[in-house]
């Protein structure tokens, strides 16, 4: 482990829909998950296509949209979830970051937490 292993880092912001399924049926917005546990994966996606197709056409901003929906806490930071390298986050939020372009939006990644978009912005 050296300090200087930074170039492989990314950064990325994203928001987070957790469903039935989610590990941890709970968010700082619904802390007692009477939403999300009534939340099926499929509303839970189409909710996030709708939300990433306002992104994209220019009509909502990302960190917004992340700030007020988003089910992770990351949302008091507008989705941002600062650098991280491999071998931090849930195996398929790490492929699609890396995956990404700068500035550009992944479409929908399960992970145990729930559904994600991810913006990768470094």
């Amino acid at each position: 482990m050296s300090s200087s292993g930074n170039q492989n880092k990314v950064r990325a912001s994203h928001i987070l829909i957790k469903h039935q399924g989610s590990r941890r049926k709970a968010s700082w917005k619904d802390p007692e998950g009477q939403v999300i546990s009534n939340t099926t994966r499929d509303s839970a996606v189409s909710q996030l296509k709708s939300l990433r197709d306002d992104i994209v056409s220019g009509k909502a901003k990302f960190a917004d949209v992340a700030s007020r929906l988003s089910d992770c806490s990351s949302a008091k930071r507008g989705g941002d979830l600062g650098p991280f390298g491999r071998g931090q986050m849930q195996k398929p939020f790490e492929e699609a970051t890396y995956a990404l372009t700068i500035g550009e939006i992944s479409d929908i990644v399960d992970t145990e937490s729930g559904v994600h978009i991810i913006l990768r912005t470094g």
